[in-house]
C-alpha cells in the first residue's frame, strides 16, 4: 500500500487448468495492484483491495475475482473485510503462499485501532471449495507488529510471498522504515503462524526512507524460464529484490547469501534514481509469481486510472533496422537521472543523428490526437545507449488528464545487431511497449477522443533522424474482447 497512491493488493496463485482467483485491495477506491503466488496444484488466486461504499479512506476490503486463464474474470463476494482489532482500519496489501499439504495462507497488512500497520493471517474456511470463497482469520492475529528500536509503526507493510530456506524454515520479508532508512525486514517461522524477526534485514539502504510492495525472487541469466525460490537454486542464478519507491517499481540484481540469510546486490547505487525499473511508464506495486506448470515467472503490475473500457483492439511488433551507426549523437550520463525530462526536450519532432524513429499510434485523421513511441540512439564512451520514449502529451483532446512523456535508457550492442525491436500492445485506454526485446518496458494510460467518437485510429511509422532506418518487419494482430468482473451466477 502506498501512502500517496490509491491501490489494491493482489494475492495471486499461479494458474493452470485450475481456477485462478484475484483478490483486490485498494486505497481511496482509485485503483488496484497485485501481490502473491501459489503453484498450480491448487486453485490460483489473485486479490485486490477495494473501498466498496465510497472512494474515500476507510472500509478497505479484499475483493475477489476468479478466472481460468487470467484474462476473463468473474467477480465474487469480498474475501477479507475489516472486522478485527488487527485490521479494523482496513485490510491492505499482502501475499499468498501455499504451504505443506496444499494449504493456502494469506498474510496481509492491516491498520489497527492506533493506526499502526500490523500483519495478519487468513486461511480458507473450506479447502474443498474450488473458488475458496470464504476465509477465516487466525486467532493469534496480528501475528507481527512494528516493535523494535527505530521502527516507524506507520511504515511497516506488504509482506512478500513466503519461501523455504535450507534449514526448512519459512521466510518472508516486509518493507519498513527503521531509523529513517529503508529496510526489507526478514522473518522466520516453522508453521507460518508464529514468526520471529531475524536480527538483520534481508537488505537495507540509506538512499530512501521506505520501500513498499517488496518482491524477492530468483532468475537464471540467459534463460527464459522461471525459478521457484523454495526449490534448489541452480548454479549461476541471481536474485532480484524489487521495491516500490518514488511512484515506480525499481529493482536490484545480486546474490542471496544463504549462510548470512542476506541479499547482496552486485552494484550498490547511492542515488536511487539510477536503479533500473520494471517499467518506465505508469506502473506500480508489481508482484511476480512462479507458474510451476509452464516453468516461468509472471509479473503483474498496477497502472492507475480506469476511465475507459479495456477491451483490446490491436497489438503489433515491428523491427527497425539501422543502415549506419556513424551519426549517433553523443550521450550525456546525466540524462540517466531523469530520462522523462530528456524525452520531453528531445521529442519526436526534434531531429537528431539516429532518430527519433518509431511509431505514431492511436492517431486521429487530422493528427490532433496521437501517441508516439520512439527511439533515439546515442554513443557513449564504451557502448551505444538507446533512449525509448512513450510520449502521450498529445494523446487526447480531453482536458485534465495526466499526459507526460515517459522514457528509459538501455544499452545495445549495435556493432553486432542493427535491428531494434518494438512490441506495442494497444487497447482503448492503455499502450504498453517493449523495446529492444524487453530491455525497457513502458505502460501508459491514454484516452483518445477519436476512438470514442468514430472508433477509428491511424498508425504510422516515422523517422526524423538523418540516418536512414528501414522497417524490415511490421506485423499487427487483432485481439478478442476480455470479459472482466462478470457476476457469478
Amino acid at each position: 500500500m502506498a501512502q500517496v497512491w490509491a491501490f489494491f493488493l493482489l494475492a495471486l496463485f499461479s494458474f493452470s487448468s485450475y481456477v485462478s482467483r484475484l483478490f483486490l485491495c485498494s486505497r481511496n477506491g482509485e485503483g488496484s495492484f497485485l501481490c502473491a503466488l501459489a503453484p498450480p496444484e491448487v486453485p490460483s488466486i489473485v486479490s485486490d483491495s477495494i473501498t466498496p461504499m465510497a472512494p474515500k479512506w476507510g472500509d478497505i476490503v479484499w475483493g475477489h475475482s476468479v478466472s481460468t486463464d487470467l484474462v476473463n474474470w468473474i467477480i465474487l463476494e469480498p474475501a477479507i473485510e475489516p472486522d478485527a482489532p488487527g485490521d479494523i482500519k482496513g485490510c491492505w496489501s499482502g501475499s499468498a503462499t501455499v504451504i505443506s499439504g496444499g494449504q493456502s495462507v494469506i498474510m496481509y497488512t492491516g491498520g489497527d485501532v492506533e493506526n499502526h500497520q500490523v500483519q495478519n493471517i487468513a486461511l480458507p474456511k473450506n479447502r474443498s471449495d474450488p473458488y475458496l470463497r470464504e476465509w477465516t482469520k487466525a486467532c493469534n492475529n496480528p501475528v507481527l507488529q512494528p516493535v523494535g528500536p527505530g521502527m516507524n509503526p506507520g511504515e511497516f507493510r506488504d509482506p512478500t510471498t513466503g519461501w523455504i530456506g535450507p534449514d526448512g524454515l519459512w521466510r518472508i520479508s516486509i518493507g519498513a522504515e527503521v531509523n529513517g532508512y529503508s529496510a526489507a525486514l526478514l522473518y522466520k517461522s516453522e508453521d507460518f503462524l508464529n514468526w520471529s524477526r531475524v536480527d538483520h534485514p534481508l537488505y537495507s539502504s540509506s538512499a530512501s526512507t521506505m520501500w513498499e510492495c517488496l518482491d524477492f525472487f530468483a532468475v537464471l541469466p540467459g534463460s527464459n524460464g522461471g525459478l521457484d525460490l523454495s526449490a534448489a537454486i541452480p548454479k549461476g542464478a541471481k536474485h532480484v529484490l524489487k521495491v516500490s519507491v518514488d511512484q515506480c517499481d525499481k529493482y536490484m540484481i545480486g546474490v542471496y547469501d544463504l549462510e548470512r540469510d542476506a541479499f547482496m546486490p552486485d552494484t550498490v547505487l547511492d542515488d536511487r534514481r539510477l536503479l533500473p525499473r520494471i517499467d518506465y511508464g505508469n506502473y506500480y506495486a508489481s508482484k511476480s509469481f512462479f507458474d510451476s506448470k509452464n516453468r516461468r515467472r509472471i509479473i503483474w503490475g498496477w497502472t492507475n486510472e480506469s476511465d475507459s473500457s479495456s477491451d483490446d483492439v490491436a497489438k503489433g511488433w515491428a523491427d527497425f533496422e539501422l543502415t549506419s551507426i556513424d551519426d549517433a549523437d553523443s550521450f550525456d550520463p546525466s540524462w540517466l537521472l531523469d530520462p522523462e525530462k530528456h524525452c520531453r526536450e528531445a521529442g519526436a519532432s526534434v531531429h537528431g543523428g539516429i532518430g527519433p524513429f518509431g511509431l505514431v499510434i492511436l492517431a486521429s485523421s487530422d493528427m490532433e490526437e496521437h501517441t508516439v513511441v520512439h527511439f533515439r540512439v546515442y554513443k557513449s564512451q564504451k557502448e551505444y545507449m538507446i533512449l525509448m520514449c512513450s510520449d502521450i502529451r498529445r494523446s487526447s483532446l480531453r482536458q485534465g488528464l495526466y499526459t507526460p512523456a515517459y522514457g528509459g535508457f538501455f544499452e545495445f550492442d549495435l556493432e553486432k545487431e542493427r535491428k531494434i525491436s518494438l512490441r506495442t500492445l494497444i487497447d482503448r485506454s492503455a499502450v504498453e511497449s517493449f523495446g529492444g526485446g524487453g530491455r525497457v518496458c513502458i505502460i501508459a494510460r491514454v484516452y483518445p477522443v477519436a476512438i470514442v467518437d468514430d472508433g477509428k485510429a491511424q498508425m504510422y511509422a516515422f523517422n526524423n533522424g538523418s540516418t536512414t532506418v528501414r522497417v524490415p518487419q511490421l506485423r499487427a494482430w487483432s485481439m478478442m474482447k476480455a470479459q472482466v468482473n462478470l457476476k457469478k451466477g
